[in-house]
């Protein structure tokens, strides 16, 4: 579980700081996603942006496409282009390690309905967060406005807390109802956010990873490895893409430190072929008479 932040203190503004960066990005890059404009100009605009108004990338911003509902980001070099599809957009952004992610969708499919419909469980959501609240009624809140749109939400992801630092830790929001849980208290960080689906609610994983973070430490024999490692610690700790780094030869000392157990990757997590994914995104810190959605 992450420590509760107090409203007023340095780490509270520097939260709040990272959600007004957050907005101003999230909102440019969503305005350049059309037919024909590179994910990778779009991953790189988003990126290059964060920096430019003092913050940080807390993650790889993520662009993932129909059946695809997170962890796929653009490659070095990726010349793939979008077309007539669902657009998921997520960005996360922090400032000295506290961290602000949301994610919009863009819709080049024809689709409307299914993004209003992660729109509509994200606003029942946020209305739903109060202390005591417990995040199974979160929950429900949002598995109920997905099915009445005629959707599914994806089950086997979830909303999270956030830390220093730390991109995803307790407390889950899940996007069902569900028995277990905690309940909220003042201080709380969190990102909520719902995906709804065409598909049957569960996202399994693909074979493309570009994302990864280092989880453990050891070592490791080749020379590469551990110079790779080594220029791993400019990310403390969050997670990073394989397209950031300068190493010689980093996809094959990426692969060594995986095995090693020191990196984890994260493949791309997708619905069934031929279904849509959308999804809605806030961070909210939990007051003592609702919440403040920092990323709004």
């Amino acid at each position: 579980m992450a420590d509760s932040v107090e409203v007023g203190s340095e780490a509270y503004e520097q939260y709040v700081e990272a959600g007004e960066i957050l907005t101003d990005v999230l909102d440019a890059a969503a305005d350049r996603i059309e037919v024909g404009v590179t994910q990778l100009e779009v991953a790189e605009f988003a990126e290059e942006r964060i920096r430019e108004l003092g913050g940080e990338p807390a993650f790889p911003v993520n662009i993932s496409v129909d059946e695809e509902a997170s962890h796929a980001a653009p490659g070095a070099d990726d010349e793939t282009e979008f077309g007539e599809e669902m657009v998921c957009l997520d960005v996360g952004v922090h400032v000295d390690g506290h961290i602000a992610d949301a994610a919009t969708t863009v819709d080049l499919s024809g689709n409307p309905d299914l993004v209003e419909a992660a729109e509509s469980a994200l606003d029942a959501a946020v209305d739903a967060v109060e202390p005591g609240v417990h995040t199974g009624e979160i929950g429900a809140e949002i598995e109920a406005a997905i099915e009445g749109y005629g959707y599914n939400p994806v089950v086997n992801l979830t909303g999270h807390g956030m830390d220093v630092y730390d991109a995803h830790t307790g407390p889950s929001v899940p996007n069902r109802a569900v028995d277990s849980g905690v309940e909220l208290q003042v201080g709380d960080v969190l990102a909520i956010e719902p995906f709804a689906t065409t598909g049957s609610g569960k996202v399994s994983e693909g074979t493309d990873t570009e994302i990864y973070e280092v989880v453990g430490e050891g070592s490791v024999r080749d020379r590469r490895a551990r110079q790779l490692l080594e220029d791993l610690e400019q990310f403390d700790g969050l997670p990073f893409a394989a397209r950031w780094l300068d190493s010689p030869r980093a996809e094959m000392s990426l692969r060594r430190l995986e095995m090693a157990d020191i990196v984890r990757s994260y493949p791309v997590l997708k619905e069934a072929e031929g279904t849509l994914v959308s999804q809605d995104e806030h961070t909210v810190i939990v007051t003592e008479d609702g919440c403040e959605i920092t990323t709004n």
